[in-house]
């Protein structure tokens, strides 16, 4: 029987080995509140204290004091959208977003027009990048905060992210990135590229669920979302998960050692995977086809519908997505993908490739394989 080929690392990523190390080295019964001071306190907070240097480091943040430990990327960008505007709202009521963030960025944005808020969406080109000018013409000195991936989940882009936070803080604005996609895949310098919050994810480092981070520049202000103790600078409050913390400082600090050469590597497979596919029928590369993720391959298919690609490719033993995973339950076609100008019958017919350390290029011969004989078989049953 065929190994298991697993392309699906934007939605849940396996733990780093070294991570999984990393974890067996706490002692059997390892305990400690770091809000109190005695002496299993003081070393849970000795703990937090190593992962924020290690997680600052990775993105370049001058005080390991600017990040906050979360939940996941959705906390992370639920405070950074709701709680800088709230906190904000003296200044003005207007939020702006890309058209493909995430949406742990846009859910919270629209609630907050229930409170008198303004929700304006920058459109992005066929490629998935932000439009400067219209981004230009969308943040106004109201705006508080505007919301820009650095990369997109779904389709790989990478956006031009200084760019971006030239034109929000010439006119007083706040720059939200969601991180949660490229941090470890591709150099992140919070000061370099002018970033005011970055939102991480611990699964997305490789280290485990349950657990993320959030930079907040000095100097921002930002109130909390959900009330409680005086945790995470007040701001997340909650007994810190002192374990998953741990690993995911350890996580960021591998993935900044690795990154180098492993987006090399992966770059090759993607480059490699894309060619094999490219050259099935009415097959189409969406995102940008230079300015992408290095383990990032997406894809749609004319007269095919994505969630029957998903199938058919997990019976052959290989796992890929179709779209985002926080909106492969619904039925409707991608914000993603609609947002970039297809139609709706364009949009479902969508496959989703994201590689990992246990990726080859010598499987890449079988995915291709696999993914042309679905393709085959599915348009000879399709009524599209």
């Amino acid at each position: 029987m065929e190994k298991r080929i697993y392309l699906d690392h934007a939605a849940a990523m396996p733990v780093h080995p070294g991570v999984a190390r990393f974890a067996g080295q706490f002692p059997d019964g390892f305990a400690g509140n770091p809000s109190t001071i005695y002496r299993e306190g003081l070393v849970a907070q000795e703990t937090l204290a190593i992962a924020r240097e290690k997680v600052a480091g990775l993105i370049g943040a001058r005080s390991a004091d600017s990040i906050i430990f979360t939940s996941g990327a959705t906390e992370s960008n639920n405070i950074a959208v709701r709680g800088t505007a709230l906190r904000n709202a003296k200044k003005g009521k207007r939020i702006v977003a890309s058209a493909i963030e995430h949406i742990s960025v846009l859910n919270p944005a629209k609630d907050l027009q229930k409170g008198g808020f303004t929700l304006t969406l920058a459109p992005v080109d066929r490629y998935g990048t932000v439009d400067l000018d219209a981004l230009g013409a969308a943040v106004t000195p109201e705006t508080i905060v505007a919301s820009v991936h650095y990369a997109n989940n779904e389709i790989g882009t990478v956006q031009p992210i200084r760019e971006v936070a030239e034109i929000v803080h010439d006119r007083g604005g706040l720059l939200h990135a969601d991180a949660t996609d490229a941090a470890g895949r591709i150099p992140i310098d919070v000061e370099r590229d002018g970033v005011d919050l970055l939102t991480l994810s611990g699964n997305q480092l490789g280290g485990p669920d349950g657990v993320g981070a959030l930079y907040i520049r000095p100097g921002i202000r930002v109130q909390p979302v959900i009330f409680g103790g005086g945790q995470e600078r007040g701001l997340r409050p909650g007994t810190e998960n002192v374990f998953s913390i741990a690993c995911m400082g350890e996580a960021a600090r591998l993935a900044g050692e690795e990154m180098p050469e492993e987006s090399r590597r992966l770059r090759a497979v993607r480059d490699s995977l894309i060619a094999g596919i490219m050259e099935i029928e009415e097959a189409h590369l969406t995102g940008h086809p230079t300015e992408r993720l290095p383990h990032h391959a997406s894809f749609r298919f004319s007269r095919i519908e994505g969630e029957s690609i998903q199938l058919a490719m997990d019976m052959l033993g290989i796992a890929v997505a179709t779209g985002s995973a926080c909106t492969s339950r619904t039925l409707e076609a991608s914000h993603v993908l609609l947002a970039i100008g297809l139609t709706h019958d364009e949009a479902h017919g969508s496959m989703v490739a994201t590689l990992g350390r246990e990726n080859s290029e010598g499987e890449v011969p079988r995915i291709v394989r696999a993914v042309g004989e679905t393709v085959k078989r599915l348009r000879a049953i399709t009524s599209l």
